[in-house]
């Protein structure tokens, strides 16, 4: 009886970090890291100056003031300005994300799975005409044989 060996931590992990999806993961982190400067860019350089226009360019400045006293950095502050400013980040990320990223690669994937239908499609449309060719010969050759049997 034979036995086999399992494999070594070494084994295991060279063969994770073989696997396609963990270079997939790490290259999606660096380009990730990447655009989230184009996104910040986007932000300060075109959002807050628009909505400078009709307050302040820093959102972080907008704040509200819970307490009774609030000077500077003194009493309770809802910092309501960075919550938007945030909220406005994710929002133009997921966006282009959405509208540059996904939305065409999911069209480029139905167009060539629709292609590949297509294909295969053509294909069973000409394997079921060679069929049925092919079983018109047989009922031919099978009444040529029984009709030159029946002449002996």
């Amino acid at each position: 009886m034979s036995e086999k060996k399992e494999p070594s931590v070494w084994q295991g992990f060279k063969a994770f970090l073989m696997r396609g999806n963990v270079v997939d993961l790490a290259v999606a982190v660096v380009i990730g890291a990447a655009f989230t400067n184009i996104v910040n860019s986007l932000v300060k350089g075109i959002i807050n100056p628009l909505v400078g226009a009709i307050g302040t360019q820093n959102l972080d400045a907008y704040r509200s003031c819970l307490s009774s006293s609030c000077k500077g950095d003194q009493g309770i502050q809802l910092l309501w300005g960075s919550v938007l400013g945030a909220t406005l980040s994710f929002v133009i990320t997921a966006a282009v994300v959405y509208f540059l990223m996904v939305l065409p690669m999911s069209k480029y994937l139905a167009r060539q799975e629709a292609r590949r239908k297509a294909r295969e499609g053509t294909h069973e449309v000409i394997e079921v005409t060679e069929l049925e060719v092919l079983k018109e010969i047989r009922d031919a050759l099978v009444a040529q044989r029984g009709s030159g049997h029946d002449a002996r």
